[in-house]
């Protein structure tokens, strides 16, 4: 059975599932209901994209080192982004990575997954405007869920979003359940707060 996480808590993916190595990291959102007048123009949809940073010694270091929906690669092939999902319909991941543990070179440290609103601020929208988000971590040896962090907290007037992080702690692989929203606009403003 998946373990539930509340923000904060981190878990022990080592102890969790033993030998456990490529696994699937599932993000997920939905658009909460946005009130209109009568003759407003239809809200537009809100296009959520999820990245991935990785870290040396808690440090972004090059831009090579972010996986979004224009690299979806890293160069050692130890993460994979499977693709852009422009509107979050529908149930279950919206977008998911593929992270292959013994692939992450020895240099990382922190594998950092973050969801940021496309043109957040030219559109007016923010993550008061979403609703059952959520991370997950699956092993793909057998698919089943290892964690599941499901973020409840207001994030009104937030534009992105720090979902969680593996890392790296004593020989061990964690997860952390993060939930920290950000005012930065896009990914590369994002990415600033790790450098």
């Amino acid at each position: 059975m998946a373990i539930r996480l509340q923000k904060g808590q981190k878990v022990s993916l080592t102890k969790e599932k033993a030998g456990l190595d490529k696994m699937l990291v599932g993000l997920g959102w939905d658009e909460a209901e946005r009130k209109r007048g009568f003759f407003a123009p239809k809200p537009k949809e809100i296009d959520c994209d999820a990245s991935v940073i990785l870290l040396q010694n808690g440090k972004l270091f090059n831009n090579k080192d972010l996986v979004y929906f224009g690299n979806l690669r890293h160069v050692s092939g130890c993460v994979v982004h499977l693709g852009d999902n422009l509107t979050g319909a529908g149930t279950g991941d919206d977008e998911q990575v593929i992270v292959e543990l013994s692939k992450v070179p020895a240099e990382y440290d922190r594998i950092v997954f973050v969801v940021n609103i496309y043109q957040a601020q030219k559109r007016n929208q923010h993550f008061g405007m979403i609703k059952n988000a959520f991370i997950r971590l699956v092993d793909e040896r057998d698919g089943k869920e290892i964690c599941r962090y499901d973020l409840s907290d207001s994030y009104d007037g937030m534009t992105a979003m720090i979902f969680g992080e593996v890392y790296r702690h004593n020989g061990e692989w964690k997860f952390n359940a993060i939930g920290q929203g950000t005012k930065d606009d896009g990914l590369g403003e994002l990415a600033q707060t790790f450098v």
